[in-house]
């Protein structure tokens, strides 16, 4: 597997090596050991599935201390458009997004850590997300910011998303209260 660190400081961009014959393939999507040495050590406690169809968009979402999650996505069907968004008080990339396409082509996975805000957009036909989290979900702590906010101009790659009512009433970035920091 490859592991790329992003553009800002601690999501990183995992290829995961794939092997492919006449039946299909096989993919080893998380193995502790190797992603510890890859400085994923955090450990897993809940795996999550979402289904979404077509121009659906999901986020941004997070969980305050002491509750915060770190995800790590990946695509098992269809095409997604994964956003992180920096939400560290005091970091040089607060407020800053990191934008992926996951696939079930492309084999790519992104290790998001506590302290930001996380979305995707279908892009295809339909998608079935799957995601690890460090922390089991809590309603008390989780936390959402509006996904059109302008002041970080995400590019969702679709028009007129279907948005939960609870997306279309988050807060805006500068209403979030501090919880995290560099």
């Amino acid at each position: 597997m490859k592991v790329t660190e992003s553009k800002i400081k601690g999501i990183l961009v995992i290829e995961i090596d794939v092997y492919t014959d006449s039946r299909g393939y096989f993919a080893e999507t998380f193995n502790s050991e190797r992603y510890k040495d890859q400085g994923i050590s955090v450990d897993f406690v809940q795996d999550n599935i979402s289904v979404s169809k077509k121009g659906t968009l999901r986020g941004l979402h997070y969980q305050i201390p002491p509750k915060a999650q770190a995800k790590l996505c990946h695509v098992i069907k269809g095409c997604v458009l994964d956003v992180a968004v920096d939400i560290r008080f005091g970091s040089p990339t607060f407020g800053k997004h990191l934008a992926v396409e996951l696939s079930e082509k492309n084999h790519t996975q992104i290790f998001i850590p506590a302290g930001f805000a996380h979305g995707f957009a279908v892009l295809s036909d339909e998608v079935i997300f799957q995601y690890k989290c460090s922390e089991f979900y809590s309603k008390e702590h989780e936390r959402s910011i509006r996904f059109d906010d302008p002041d970080l101009i995400i590019k969702w790659g679709i028009e007129n998303p279907i948005v939960s009512d609870k997306d279309m009433n988050a807060k805006y970035l500068k209403e979030i209260e501090t919880h995290f920091t560099f």
